[in-house]
């Protein structure tokens, strides 16, 4: 009931449309009265008593009785099917809002899938909880309440002794509710794991293709469509255990009241209009007490369901704004790194790193994979904290800064390209306003605007999902572009053109060369050739820094640098060195 109330609480801002569905649903419930009220003076009047204007006033006034019942029908549908989706709406953005707040960490652990099936599958359990459900509760709720008082009206000895099988009918709701509330969220675990087996799977193809893995994958997918199949199974079970119950308790109490009401007649205590008057009411009654059964099925599921997406709405994001951190404008560009520390779950990564970086300055960060390189540029924007120690930005602990404009005043470019299923324009300025100069002169410094102008609609060509309808180079060049229309005075270059071929890493290192002018810029990079002209070179090891300094200070002592280049730039020891496209620039 505590979680349920949760969920009506999201209707609180619509209560004066709920008010107004709940009075025409009060109205559908009087006209269904009505109907069964009217089965007497029918009978009795028609009938038995051969009355021949009530002939033309009674199916007069049942046309009329069915007209305003569509009329309050129809506004209380609509009520409330706008309640409920506007509902439903609120929901799907909380969700969505508390998935932005949530720090890389969360995203490292929960699988793509499960947060789609959150987003789309539980919600739309929840929207028949909290809009088709609720409706069908209240209509039948109050359809009940006007049908037992005609009941009770007719012959209140005949409805009391009917009413007696209430209490058993209400097992069946109760016992089975609590049964189907484990079995829907085992269904909701169940379709996420489908949803994140098929967003893998489609995602990648090209790899399932490449080594001829279609059988296996549909093995593996029918393996788990079999388990949602059995899952699923599982709720049919109950419900269609629950439904006979049910029909064999109203065969009970209708059986009663034929027998004891056909005794009242036969002694003249009541009419024959009187008894199918209260006949008609009490099967009437039957139906919506049946349905509320079935529809407490629907509210179990969509609690299940809730469970699940308040999970994610409550959940407290790692990573936020201390109190009274400040926002910053323009930072000018100075880091330092005091004694950091940083562990990921049980594995320490980084140990004690001590760095300073001017402004302006080109600072590299190379090493063998696994060292935590990319990791120790990711602490600059907070995507993970530090575990120890701190970060500095112009002499402000990065904590004492808030997470928005602290990042607004970085750019990154990293390895695997995110571009998103949008115009060249849109992914360029990526959210902020749209300069069409500015975007044409950062695609120029990118060495991107003579592809994109030969491209059919230039500038509003829609690159794909993941930039598909564009070559690596091309899209690693919108990136470029991307960072130059942010003109962040720091930059994160992560592996930038480390899946390029020859070809297009020459363009994107010249598109590159453009981009670090004037800014503090971090290179992570396993190819040396892409890092040699940097002013200085760290050489990461085991998470610790094990030597610092230019390019031919490090080549020229023997050390971990040295053993890397020998590694790149030789074929075997003692052959001749393959050639370089650049000297550095202090050579």
């Amino acid at each position: 009931m505590e979680l349920y109330l949760r969920l009506l609480r999201f209707v609180k801002p619509y209560w004066i449309k709920l008010v107004l569905a709940m009075i025409f649903m009060s109205l559908v419930a009087a006209t269904n009265g009505l109907t069964a009220f009217i089965v007497k003076p029918v009978l009795d009047k028609i009938f038995f008593e051969k009355n021949a204007t009530m002939l033309y006033l009674i199916p007069g006034g049942v046309i009329l009785l069915y007209l305003i019942k569509g009329i309050f029908d129809y506004l209380q549908t609509y009520l409330m099917g706008y309640v409920g989706q506007k509902v439903i709406t609120d929901i799907r953005a909380l969700i969505f809002n508390s998935l932005q707040r949530q720090p890389l960490a969360y995203f490292d652990k929960t699988s793509t899938g499960s947060s789609i099936s959150r987003i789309i599958n539980d919600v739309n359990l929840i929207q028949s909880a909290v809009s088709d459900t609720f409706t069908a509760i209240l209509k039948d709720s109050f359809t009940i309440i006007g049908l037992i008082f005609v009941v009770f009206y007719r012959d209140w000895v005949l409805a009391t002794i009917s009413f007696c099988v209430l209490p058993f009918a209400t097992y069946p709701i109760i016992a089975f509710g609590k049964k189907l509330r484990k079995i829907s969220t085992n269904t909701q675990k169940s379709i996420a794991r489908l949803t994140s087996f098929l967003h893998e799977n489609i995602t990648g193809q090209r790899i399932i293709k490449a080594f001829c893995m279609e059988e296996y994958e549909s093995r593996r997918f029918d393996n788990e469509n079999e388990t949602l199949f059995k899952t699923i199974l599982k709720r049919y079970k109950v419900k269609a255990f629950s439904s006979p119950i049910m029909e064999v308790l109203g065969g009970i109490a209708i059986a009663v009241v034929i027998w004891y009401g056909g005794k009242e007649v036969i002694s003249g205590n009541s009419t024959p209009g009187n008894f199918f008057s209260f006949t008609a009411a009490l099967l009437m009654l039957y139906e919506p007490i049946k349905r509320l059964n079935k529809e407490n099925h629907n509210i179990q599921q969509g609690l299940a369901a809730s469970q699940r997406v308040f999970e994610i709405i409550d959940r407290v994001p790692d990573i936020a704004d201390r109190d009274g951190a400040v926002a910053i404008d323009k930072i000018e560009g100075s880091i330092s790194f005091k004694d950091v520390c940083f562990r990921y779950e049980d594995k320490m990564i980084l140990k004690n790193i001590n760095l300073n970086i001017k402004k302006n300055e080109v600072l590299a960060i190379v090493g063998e994979s696994g060292v935590g390189k990319t990791t120790l540029a990711n602490l600059i924007p907070r995507f993970y904290d530090v575990t120890e120690g701190a970060i500095e930005i112009d002499g402000i602990n990065i904590k004492d800064i808030t997470i928005n404009s602290l990042r607004k005043n970085i750019a990154l470019v990293t390895q695997d390209v995110i571009l998103f299923n949008d115009t060249i324009k849109s992914n360029i300025t990526f959210g902020l306003d749209i300069d069409m100069e500015r975007v044409i002169i950062a695609a120029k410094m990118a060495y991107a605007h003579d592809f994109i102008m030969n491209l059919s609609k230039q500038y509003d060509t829609v690159v794909g999902e993941k930039g598909v309808r564009l070559s690596g180079g091309q899209k690693q060049r919108i990136a470029i572009a991307r960072a130059f229309y942010k003109d962040a005075p720091v930059l994160i270059l992560d592996e930038a053109t480390s899946s390029l071929d020859s070809t297009a890493e020459v363009e994107v290192q010249k598109a590159l060369e453009n981009l670090i002018k004037n800014r503090t810029t971090i290179i992570i990079a396993h190819r040396l050739s892409t890092v040699m002209n940097a002013h200085r070179i760290i050489v990461l090891e085991k998470g610790t820094i094990v030597q610092e300094g230019n390019h031919n200070e490090l080549i020229s002592i023997d050390g971990p640098y040295k053993r890397l280049y020998e590694l790149q730039f030789f074929k075997e020891p003692g052959k001749k060195i393959i050639k370089m496209t650049r000297q550095p620039k202090n050579a």
